[in-house]
């Protein structure tokens, strides 16, 4: 079932020409780090872009972008983003000022509740593309941010090679159709490079896209680099720009503007 949005909501998401939503099936599959370094990767290549952490029980976006200490300003119906650059603004429960060890234990009312007050009270202003991290999986954050967004452009969803993960990613693309959004393809990340060790194996994305008939983004290669960067606050794109890695997402972000901006 869709939910309309408030009036509210159409007049914050007014300015904004494209929401992405990146959605996995499972934890642990590199969701955040994809959705970080694609908001990176488009504010770089000069595209004004915010990033929305919908994550309330494991906000990880304010660590892996070294804000950890800052908190929103504004008013209570009026939340200013934090700013990372000129062109990248972040939303996060993890700004609201809980501590960081701290378990946000809520159910499903109140975690309607906060995804509701961010999607209508941050001030985003004019964007070109809002990226939202979702949680892992296709629970309440999810159908949330599905039901109340409009005009959401589609979802991405990021596995990892694994059979495991793939059964799960299966679960999002019939997640998305149910709910009435584009699916934009899946990511295969933390894919094993030819001729390095197999760990985690490498086609099962492309695999996947082929025979649920949607498309395939392309696959990121497993690189420690990600894991450093997202450890220190600085997105890999920004640290290790010449990577494969980060040629991969710059190929990435490509697709996925060409998607909600086809030449005419």
């Amino acid at each position: 079932m869709k939910i309309g949005p408030s009036e509210k909501l159409k007049e914050r998401m007014s300015g904004v020409r494209h929401t992405i939503a990146v959605m996995s099936g499972k934890g642990g599959v590199g969701k955040s780090t994809v959705a970080v370094n694609l908001a990176a990767t488009l504010a770089e290549q000069g595209h004004r872009v915010g990033l929305l952490d919908a994550d309330i029980h494991g906000p990880n976006i304010a660590k892996m972008l070294g804000i950890e200490e800052r908190r929103f300003t504004g008013s209570e119906e009026a939340i200013e983003p934090v700013d990372i650059s000129p062109n990248l603004h972040v939303a996060s429960v993890a700004l609201v000022g809980y501590d960081r060890d701290t378990a946000l234990i809520w159910r499903g009312p109140m975690k309607l509740s906060i995804i509701k007050q961010f999607l209508e009270d941050v001030v985003w202003g004019e964007l070109d593309y809002l990226i939202i991290d979702t949680p892992p999986g296709t629970g309440d954050e999810s159908m949330t941010v599905c039901q109340f967004l409009p005009d959401l452009g589609g979802v991405m969803i990021v596995s990892t090679p694994q059979e495991v993960a793939i059964l799960d990613s299966r679960k999002s693309v019939d997640f998305a159709r149910k709910m009435n959004v584009p699916v934009l393809g899946i990511v295969e990340n933390m894919s094993d490079p030819e001729n390095g060790p197999r760990l985690f194996g490498q086609g099962g994305g492309r695999r996947a896209a082929e025979e649920l008939d949607v498309p395939f983004l392309g696959s990121l290669p497993l690189d420690a680099s990600a894991v450093e960067s997202g450890d220190t606050g600085t997105p890999l794109v920004t640290s290790h720009p010449d990577s494969e890695l980060a040629r991969s997402l710059a190929h990435l972000a490509e697709r996925t503007a060409a998607q909600l901006e086809p030449a005419s």
